[in-house]
């Protein structure tokens, strides 16, 4: 029987764990910093254990790592690197759904050398992004096209129904991790000149896209994507971007809490009691009376305005106290996560919505031009998993799988780019979970 090991049983984690658990010649070791949390999503299995385990206790992580077969991290981003060399030390394969980092690409030579697999970005987005527009890609330049635009838009929401308060969002996964993305730049390719927005400046330039049986939803710039047109190959590109979808008025919003100071980083010294402290030093205004208003002033906005009255919604002109022990640091960033989770939650039985939409353009000898617009709607089970644990979790699940099984050969830090491992991963998700994309062709 095979070992595998899930560090973090996070919001993400049962679809992945679950899926596991389906095979007879698994077994599963979930690993959290709280260990209930950790012992509920192997929900009483046989072949599953869940333990505790400060991740910052290297001895300890190394034991576990030693006993699996394959590592997955659910973890943050930046504890993927350690855990990672924890698994080439002792030799055992490793899959996260995060994005590839720079340190983790180090690795590749002394992965490939250990004869391991390395896969990252095996989740939502990244990881069904890249699968699902490879597929329409490679199928452009199989029939001897060479695609010239490339966009692509990801969003995870609540469902219609759910969208129940003013900013039109709930959490199924870390605010903190939602709020973080927030203050990375962005670079993209439009009409073959390369353009850079600066993160402070992520949330001003806005768009809407119409997603069919859906209408319209808001679209931001999601990172850096001049790295994918040659993780996809597209010499030809003048077009390239990625993008994350919204319900109408996120961005002007966010752009507005950036402006004032919400997105920072640095400990505050004194930290401010309250919330409302918070909003008035930030807005460098005094507490008590209208401190709403003078908030919109600094920002330039009406006091009426819908950016004012999700921030009173939210409390930050309250006196609540902001829970400073509970949050990893005293900056202007953690506060507001700490009251946007319990402000924002998915509730029970309520269903979010993951909305993945490409659209790629290709150009062929014969001087046609077609553009291939794939979309995937996914919604959350009432009281079961959520969309986005779905999306995230099982791709993840196969392809850890794949690589026990030994359908994943190739060796060294990877990403799911390869049709070996895409189509089936991609087959695999629209037969056991429903997840398929609807394509539809037109001649632009």
């Amino acid at each position: 029987m095979k070992k595998v090991l899930v560090l973090g049983a996070g919001m993400v984690s049962r679809p992945l764990v679950h899926y596991l658990l389906g095979r007879d010649d698994l077994a599963v070791t979930v690993a959290d910093v709280e260990a209930e949390r950790a012992t509920a999503v192997v929900a009483g299995s046989a072949r599953g254990r869940g333990v505790a385990l400060d991740v910052r206790d290297r001895a300890a992580v190394d034991a576990l790592v030693r006993e699996c077969d394959l590592l997955v991290s659910l973890l943050p981003p930046d504890l993927h690197v350690a855990v990672a060399k924890l698994a080439l030390e002792a030799k055992k394969h490793f899959v996260t759904t995060s994005y590839i980092s720079a340190e983790m690409r180090a690795l590749d030579e002394a992965v490939r050398a250990a004869g391991l697999t390395f896969l990252n970005e095996v989740g939502l987005d990244p990881g069904i992004d890249h699968m699902s527009a490879l597929r329409i890609i490679h199928g452009i330049e199989g029939r001897g096209g060479t695609v010239t635009s490339f966009h692509s838009y990801c969003g995870a929401l609540p469902a219609p129904e759910a969208d129940t308060n003013p900013w039109g969002y709930k959490f199924s996964w870390s605010p903190r991790g939602v709020i973080l993305a927030g203050r990375n730049s962005a670079r993209y390719l439009e009409d073959g000149e390369e353009k850079w927005l600066p993160g402070e400046e992520l949330f001003s330039r806005h768009w809407f896209v119409d997603v069919k049986g859906f209408g319209e939803f808001e679209a931001y710039y999601n990172r850096d994507s001049i790295p994918y047109i040659d993780t996809y190959g597209l010499t030809g590109v003048r077009d390239m971007f990625r993008a994350t979808l919204r319900y109408a008025g996120w961005s002007y919003t966010m752009q507005k809490l950036a402006d004032l100071g919400y997105f920072g980083l640095d400990d505050l010294t004194p930290p401010p009691a309250t919330y409302a402290e918070l909003a008035a030093a930030l807005a460098q205004a005094l507490v008590g009376g209208d401190l709403a208003a003078r908030v919109a002033e600094t920002l330039e906005v009406d006091r009426a305005s819908d950016t004012i009255t999700r921030m009173e919604w939210l409390g930050l002109f309250a006196g609540e106290p902001i829970p400073w022990d509970d949050v990893p640091t005293r900056s202007p960033l953690d506060a507001l996560a700490s009251r946007m989770l319990p402000m924002m939650p998915l509730e029970n039985g309520e269903r979010d919505l993951c909305v993945m939409q490409h659209e790629i353009t290709g150009e062929y000898p014969s001087g046609t031009r077609e553009m291939v617009t794939s979309t995937l709607v996914a919604f959350g089970e009432p009281g079961g998993d959520s969309a986005i644990a779905r999306t995230v979790g099982l791709p993840s699940a196969i392809a850890a799988t794949m690589v026990l099984d030994g359908g994943i050969a190739d060796r060294g830090v990877l990403v799911p780019v390869l049709p070996s491992i895409y189509a089936p991963i991609l087959d695999e998700l629209a037969a056991s979970a429903g997840l398929v994309f609807n394509e539809r062709t037109s001649v632009v």
